[in-house]
């Protein structure tokens, strides 16, 4: 009786058969909670990435790209599993309208593929097939999500995330706090007005493989957009160091699958910039605050004409 009501109340909207409702996202661990979401054809584009994408707005997007967004990034999400959900988005939506990737260091990594986090990762939910994932329905925490999805359908509890996605994990903006949050950022490098090139490596970054599977895969009729997000400058790393040229090597290769793909937008906000150099914009290194989000957001609606425009904040790295 148990396993029964959870597979009817399908806590997270991926098998093939259960009680007819929208189910929203109500798992705090996104790896079970986005993949049903991917399929839902309640939308026709996704932003993917990692908790440095997730205070990116769909309903921002939606009137610029003619579409509707879900936000499907995950907290600390590895290529690899970033490049699952883009499959099943892109099952479920063969010619998506518009697809925003946004990338940041798990994507330019030189070190061994890592597929996994200590976070559990649901391998039978990505499948094509719907029917593995029976077997994830055996559990107390399925059983947990399902009563919590239940109170959520029959509106006794609010949901953890928004319908699409979205939802605003940082502190409110009100409680930031200039001081506590600089005791999160490593030191500003000697100089950082401008922008220093650095010789990129040629060291293999393995991650680059399931990117640019990703983008051979992406419909040519969808708009792709590519964004490196604005990381703090005191960890992006020294001009002429290790790091730095690893990060220039990734946004060539970035670069080349674009030119191989017609009509992709790369925009380059991991950079010395007015975002990344001023330390009142972030909480810590990788998250910015309300008022970045919205202007990454701005060049974004600009990319879906082609035309994100220039600006100190990015450099459009589009061939």
């Amino acid at each position: 009786m148990v396993y029964g009501f959870v597979v009817l109340v399908d806590p997270w909207g991926v098998l093939p058969f259960h009680i007819p409702a929208e189910r929203p996202p109500i798992s705090t661990n996104a790896r079970f909670a986005f993949a049903g979401l991917a399929r839902s054809q309640s939308f026709d584009a996704a932003i993917i990435g990692t908790s440095t994408s997730r205070m990116l707005r769909p309903a921002a997007l939606n009137e610029a790209f003619e579409a509707r967004f879900a936000n499907l990034a995950m907290n600390a999400a590895t290529a690899y599993e970033q490049s699952r959900l883009f499959e099943v988005f892109l099952r479920a939506h063969p010619t998506p309208r518009a697809v925003v990737i946004g990338l940041d260091h798990v994507w330019c990594d030189a070190g061994p593929l890592q597929r996994y986090t200590p976070r559990d990762f649901p391998e039978s939910f990505y499948e094509a097939s719907p029917w593995p994932a029976l077997r994830e329905m055996l559990s107390f925490y399925a059983v947990q999500e399902a009563g919590r999805q239940f109170a959520v359908l029959t509106g006794l509890m609010r949901p953890r995330y928004g319908r699409d996605g979205y939802t605003r994990f940082l502190p409110p903006e009100d409680r930031y706090d200039a001081a506590r949050a600089a005791t999160h950022l490593p030191p500003l490098p000697p100089e950082t007005h401008r922008h220093i090139e650095t010789a990129p490596t040629d060291l293999p970054l393995p991650p680059m493989a399931l990117l640019d599977r990703m983008v051979t895969a992406t419909p040519a009729p969808t708009t792709l957009v590519l964004v490196f997000m604005p990381r703090w400058l005191g960890s992006q790393g020294a001009p002429g160091s290790g790091s730095a040229a690893v990060t220039e090597a990734c946004k060539r290769q970035v670069v080349a699958m674009a030119r191989a793909r017609p009509g992709t937008v790369v925009l380059d906000y991991w950079r010395a910039s007015p975002i990344t150099r001023e330390p009142t914009n972030y909480w810590d290194e990788m998250h910015y605050r309300d008022a970045i989000a919205e202007r990454i957001e701005a060049p974004l609606s600009r990319a879906a004409r082609g035309a994100p425009g220039a600006s100190e904040d990015y450099v459009d790295l589009t061939p």
